[in-house]
């Protein structure tokens, strides 16, 4: 019995085709894969290689040329013989990484936080570990379609990684294709201040108050006008708490601290209503979490 590749000479000899043409399609029989494909499909009778000749053609030609991420396979479909152009490596390496900045945006964060791990969080450090379980704790119960979640309010000194936990937490809720936003609170308040300039103030408003799990990163670390706690934070956090929708704060203050901090305007004037206000739903949106362990920037140096 004749194999395929023999049998699609015969029909490549068979046909009036220029002798040129009939040269390249003798070639393409040969090529490795097309021999391997054929031979992986003992279902393929000669009908079929006369009907999809041009198919195997397409083939090796498509293999030589750069297709734009793109690499040719040859299928056996609905009894015929087809190229399809599937994403190579790189290509899908691209996609995912594209995918990745669409769901995990930030504002003014470090350029490497995308590097975070929640494993090595916990690693060689104790007082780690009980961010490490509420953080655990947080992503195995969130589904945004059933009961609200509370996020996770991280306090804790200098350096003990509570911004690379709220990193380590958002790469997880990405790769479970949930959209987060890591917002540096303090430079954020800063270009809130400036955007009443050009008009675009509910515009920046608007990017950030529903996006599915926000994070808002080192609040407290400057001291609020009463315009910025107010018109601002308490905007985002009022809507966010209507709508049930998960936040996440880190903080060098505890929450009753932070209350303490908020309740001292830039003028240095003290309304505890206002502050007490904005810390209610602080405390309905996330569960305070001491953050405990060594200075690591110290060690980095």
């Amino acid at each position: 019995m004749k194999n395929l590749a023999q049998e699609m000479a015969d029909i490549i000899a068979q046909h009036q085709w220029n002798q040129k043409y009939q040269e390249l399609l003798q070639e393409a029989v040969q090529d490795e894969d097309v021999q391997q494909f054929l031979a992986s499909h003992p279902q393929i009778k000669s009908v079929a290689l006369q009907q999809d000749v041009d198919a195997i053609y397409e083939f090796v030609q498509a293999k030589s040329k750069s297709l734009a991420g793109y690499q040719p396979r040859l299928i056996w479909q609905n009894q015929h013989i087809l190229v399809s152009y599937e994403p190579d490596q790189q290509l899908i390496a691209h996609k995912k990484a594209q995918a990745f900045k669409n769901k995990f945006q930030t504002i003014d964060m470090a350029s490497d936080l995308d590097q975070a791990d929640l494993d090595d969080f916990a690693q060689g450090d104790t007082g780690r570990q009980a961010a490490y379980l509420q953080a655990l704790r947080f992503l195995t119960s969130y589904n945004p379609q059933q009961n609200f979640v509370p996020g996770l309010y991280l306090a804790g000194d200098f350096g003990v990684g509570k911004t690379y936990l709220l990193a380590a937490i958002a790469k997880k809720l990405v790769s479970q294709n949930t959209a987060v936003m890591l917002v540096h609170f303090p430079t954020f308040a800063v270009q809130m201040k400036n955007s009443i300039n050009d008009h675009s103030v509910m515009d920046k408003i608007e990017q950030i108050k529903d996006v599915p799990i926000l994070m808002l990163d080192d609040i407290g670390a400057d001291s609020l006008s009463s315009w910025v706690r107010d018109e601002i934070l308490g905007v985002i956090l009022q809507y966010r708490m209507q709508e049930k929708l998960a936040t996440f704060f880190s903080s060098n203050f505890s929450m009753a601290d932070l209350q303490k901090h908020l309740a001292v305007n830039q003028r240095g004037d003290q309304e505890p209503i206002k502050a007490a206000r904005i810390m209610e739903r602080v405390h309905f949106l996330a569960q305070e979490v001491v953050v405990l362990g060594t200075n690591r920037r110290h060690q980095n140096h």
